[in-house]
């Protein structure tokens, strides 16, 4: 009698992890039937941003966060053109994601704990390791960010970049008059029309506006950077599939350049005897079945866009007008910090 009741017992005490593994097991596949029944991919991006995600005006995306969402739709769909592209603001962009409106977010977001914890979100990797900066009016004659003190700064409202601004001013006991915009035209408008001295954004973004501007010979962009950026792509936390789908695609990219692979080398890639190619390509293992796609989705990926090196140097590095060095996104192996797990 005591056995059985003991048995009895210890089934209920199971019975919320089995509960816990069947909602988990309910909500796993949600995002990615939602896509594949839709038929594309809804990805959020940037209003314009450019090396990132800009659009011209017959609406044909490019950029490096666009890339990756065709990378994303490749690897399902083998059609990296089965995506829609939403443009967000800063202020709108994780309530979307939030709302169910976008599947994945791709708009040159910074990985932070209260982003993340408690917020119904996750990121799924770093594609870009970023620092925060400072474009100055050549006229200042300044050479550093220690020489700000008391300048107009023109920033985009509800943004990292914002609190950075205020973290960096006060360690520096130095004071500033914020203009804060709600869009990033916005404050680059004002930058450039001279309501404000300064305009601080992300090093990259700042290289991306210098582009646009209509006299890009009066300005400069300071060597100081205050602050770490990793940005990346951004999901919901209540798929742990959908969420490894997207990690994985993005660690894809990168072990691709680190393998070789790219769009001149994926024959060789899918006859060679290498172990690592051959896991890579699909040709040995079951990686793509674990993640609910077919084991041809790395491979996929890199057909519609590139390597992680092609997709940087075409859109922001020293084929595109932005030619912004790859520093700290240079490979693990080249003097960089970019590095991702293997794919066995």
């Amino acid at each position: 009698m005591m056995s059985r009741w003991r048995h009895f017992c210890m089934g209920l005490a199971r019975l919320p992890v089995v509960l816990l593994a069947f909602a988990a097991a309910q909500s796993r596949a949600a995002t990615l039937d939602t896509v594949k029944q839709r038929g594309s991919l809804v990805c959020g991006v940037s209003q314009g941003l450019p090396g990132f995600s800009d659009h011209d005006a017959q609406g044909n995306w490019t950029g490096f966060d666009v890339d990756f969402c065709r990378a994303l739709a490749a690897a399902i769909f083998d059609d990296p053109k089965k995506v829609s592209f939403v443009p967000l603001s800063a202020v709108e962009r994780f309530d979307a994601l939030r709302d169910g409106k976008i599947d994945v977010l791709s708009r040159n977001s910074t990985w932070t704990l209260e982003r993340e914890a408690g917020s119904g979100m996750l990121f799924a990797a770093v594609t870009y390791y970023d620092g925060q900066g400072f474009m100055v009016a050549r006229r200042l004659q300044v050479s550093s960010a220690l020489e700000l003190d008391k300048a107009s700064v023109c920033v985009q409202r509800g943004t990292t970049t914002e609190l950075n601004l205020a973290d960096y001013f006060r360690a520096n006991s130095m004071t500033y008059r914020e203009l804060a915009f709600d869009t990033l035209a916005d404050a680059v408008k004002s930058f450039e029309s001279g309501q404000c001295d300064v305009f601080t954004l992300d090093q990259s973004a700042l290289y991306a506006e210098r582009v646009g501007l209509a006299n890009a010979q009066a300005v400069d962009i300071l060597p100081d950077v205050i602050s770490k950026e990793p940005l990346g792509p951004v999901v919901r936390s209540d798929d742990v599939a959908w969420f490894n789908i997207v990690k994985w695609v993005a660690f894809a990219l990168v072990n691709a350049e680190e393998l070789g692979i790219n769009t001149d080398t994926i024959s060789e890639a899918l006859a060679s005897a290498k172990p690592d190619a051959r896991r890579f390509t699909g040709v040995e293992g079951d990686f793509g079945h674990r993640l609910g796609l077919d084991n041809g989705w790395a491979i996929r990926a890199v057909r519609a866009v590139g390597n992680y090196a092609d997709v940087f140097e075409r859109n922001v590095g020293s084929r595109s007008r932005l030619a912004i060095p790859r520093g700290l996104n240079q490979l693990w192996s080249q003097g960089g910090i970019l590095y991702a797990p293997p794919l066995r």
